[in-house]
């Protein structure tokens, strides 16, 4: 398989779907031997089922476990760190790869437990794990989603499983799209999996999966992170990590480049074949993003307040809102009238949490939208 090329296969036995792929991809030719440790990495952000559309399909993994073995690789491990406010170890038996694990002799890696190290990533100093610098061959399965915050997410993006908790909040305070970037020079992927099956196209943590039974393989993440672009009908322009990953050397961040093809689609697929038409462009988070006033928020926390503004937006709620609703690490120490997350714990409206939680952010939010209704009512 070539650096420009991405395979796609649809179906709905993922397993087979998933071997067959690498069969195709000569997989195998591109491990540098058979006493290589290969690590995989899937997402798995938050402790959710795969078809909720956030996390990466167990059966995807088992695909590819089932392909090496198959073929005398031994040493494979699972690599993985959850966002802040989730444990991997949860996401481990939650999503079903404790099950996983036993069942293939695969071991599972807590990267929220490891150490770490500091690592020049062309010019930018970052925090990797050191499990990292103990993979032969990097397999990167991320889910193919949308991101309330760098608007996609994907092959670049899920690289942020294998740093310390601690950089994934610097990396909020750093913009995201730099350290995202520079994160490609630091973290090598050998082979992309994505997990295009389910993903929801708004939010990270899924909700609203959007079924569409495909897996693509490809050996070049950069292309694959504008290939999304493209299917979610953004300009590379509006993600500027992948567009710096491309400056950096990470890959191609041209997608007129790229050489496309399905290998297989079931006769009941309805997807159509090309990327432009692949997916209608959905934008409820830039639809609630005036309502707020962000300062390096973290992904969990806006996770948790995007969806509660979408409720109150199609209650008809949301607009009644005065002002903006304060969120992330920059408003630490300070004052102000309406915050969410513990950063804001300062503001005279405060709803607690690091993550907080949806529902409660909804409520909270609600009642304070209604009860100053009534006060304007009331003058």
């Amino acid at each position: 398989m070539e650096k420009k090329e991405i395979l796609k296969i649809y179906g709905t036995d993922f397993k087979e779907m998933t071997k067959t792929l690498l069969k195709e991809a000569d997989l195998v030719s591109l491990i540098p031997s058979s006493e290589a440790r290969i690590g995989i990495k899937p997402n798995l952000n938050v402790s959710t089922p795969a078809s909720f559309g956030a996390t990466t399909h167990p059966e995807v993994v088992a695909g590819i476990v089932e392909y090496l073995q198959e073929r005398g690789f031994s040493r494979i491990v699972v690599l993985e760190g959850s966002w802040v406010g989730d444990q991997t170890e949860k996401a481990f038996e939650y999503c079903g790869y404790q099950t996983l694990s036993e069942q293939y002799g695969v071991e599972l890696w807590d990267t929220q437990k490891d150490s770490s190290h500091t690592k020049d990533c062309a010019g930018v100093k970052l925090h990797i794990c050191d499990m990292v610098d103990r993979i032969d061959f990097l397999i990167n399965v991320p889910v193919l989603k949308g991101h309330c915050q760098t608007k996609i997410t994907c092959a670049l993006k899920n690289s942020k499983g294998l740093i310390p908790n601690s950089e994934k909040s610097r990396f909020h305070r750093m913009g995201l799209h730099k350290p995202i970037g520079h994160l490609g020079v630091g973290i090598p992927q050998d082979f992309i999996v994505v997990d295009h099956i389910c993903g929801d196209l708004d939010f990270e943590e899924g909700g609203n999966p959007v079924v569409k039974n495909c897996i693509m393989a490809a050996r070049d993440p950069v292309l694959v992170d504008a290939y999304v672009c493209e299917i979610l009908h953004y300009k590379v322009s509006d993600v500027p990590y992948v567009e710096l990953a491309g400056q950096l050397g990470v890959g191609c961040a041209d997608i007129r480049k790229a050489r496309i093809s399905t290998i297989q689609r079931e006769e009941n697929e309805k997807n159509p074949a090309g990327p432009a038409e692949e997916i209608a462009p959905r934008r409820r988070v830039l639809d609630v993003q005036y309502a707020v006033e962000d300062v390096d928020s973290c992904s969990a926390c806006y996770a948790a307040l995007i969806p509660a503004l979408d409720r109150l937006k199609e209650e008809g709620l949301l607009d009644k809102l005065s002002g903006q609703i304060s969120i992330g690490q920059g408003f630490r120490g300070k004052t102000g009238k309406l915050g969410v997350g513990d950063c804001t714990k300062e503001f005279e409206v405060n709803i607690p949490g690091c993550p907080p939680d949806e529902e409660q952010v909804y409520e909270t939010l609600k009642n304070y939208i209604v009860k100053e209704m009534g006060q304007t009512d009331g003058n």
